[in-house]
């Protein structure tokens, strides 16, 4: 059940998520808005109750999301994890300034919180981990690299449009400990049925691959990662944004699906 809730983290970009509270974040600004609610589940069970919303100028953006243990899962776990982050936007391209997250759940009290000198992305963890993996992301691993919410959001808004469509391509991301890249591959279309939304959506699987910033007990093994996470992207506000209105992955007991209960736009 843990690696089944571990998958259901990994593709709304919360493997290790939390929250952002810096005060001298870009100042907000008027544009678009958006939240969407989304239920996680494994075959029939409901494993997870997931929260998104950010908001959009032409300079900037701002985002938060949440991650809660529900139904069949929470007997297993109490995972309550909160993450956010704040940057700067060029046109598809999200430049993050700040993210954080928090799992309230944890004894430990971790904040795991990620500052993006120049470009770079520098973890500022408190309290630290044991190890920062073996061996560590390296700074020119970690040049370029953004967070994982930063990362979705950046699929969204057509970060990896090419010749092959809306997912034709890579992003580099860096979670606070570990350095790895999305692969995007294009699936065509597809018409879907959701609470949330129905119609034609695109099709957008994404390969999980492993750099650096891991134990050498938990790399992905070939296995774990030859399968990719799954998209159905449905075209909002006049095709500007495509967001996830389901998500499949094979990982985990039965695999798992998250589904869009609902989006609100303004």
């Amino acid at each position: 059940m843990k690696k089944a809730l571990f998958a259901v983290a990994l593709t709304l970009g919360l493997t290790t998520a939390g929250w952002s509270d810096d005060e001298s974040a870009p100042e907000a600004a008027p544009g678009l808005s958006v939240s969407a609610h989304y239920s996680g589940s494994v075959m029939i069970f409901q494993v997870a109750d997931i929260t998104i919303s950010g908001r959009f100028t032409e300079q900037d953006y701002s985002a938060a999301a949440r991650f809660t243990a529900a139904g069949l899962a929470a007997l297993f776990t109490d995972a309550d994890i909160e993450a956010g982050v704040s940057g700067y936007r060029e046109g598809a391209r999200l430049r993050p300034w700040r993210y954080s997250h928090l799992n309230h759940a944890s004894s430990k009290n971790r904040v795991v919180g990620i500052d993006f000198p120049d470009g770079v992305a520098t973890p500022d963890v408190n309290p630290p981990f044991g190890n920062m993996g073996e061996p560590p992301a390296s700074d020119e691993e970690r040049a370029g690299a953004a967070d994982p919410i930063s990362t979705l959001l950046s699929m969204a808004l057509g970060a990896v449009s090419g010749e092959n469509g809306l997912c034709d391509g890579r992003l580099p991301v860096f979670d606070g400990r570990a350095r790895y890249n999305l692969r995007f591959e294009s699936g065509g279309t597809d018409s879907i049925r959701t609470r949330a939304w129905r119609g034609e959506a695109v099709v957008c699987h994404a390969y999980y691959e492993p750099i650096s910033g891991y134990e050498a007990d938990e790399f992905p093994s070939e296995e774990d990662i030859s399968h990719p996470i799954t998209f159905w992207l449905a075209p909002l506000d006049e095709g500007r944004i495509h967001l996830p209105v389901r998500i499949r992955t094979n990982a985990g007991f039965g695999g798992v699906t998250v589904t869009a209960r609902s989006i609100e736009m303004h």
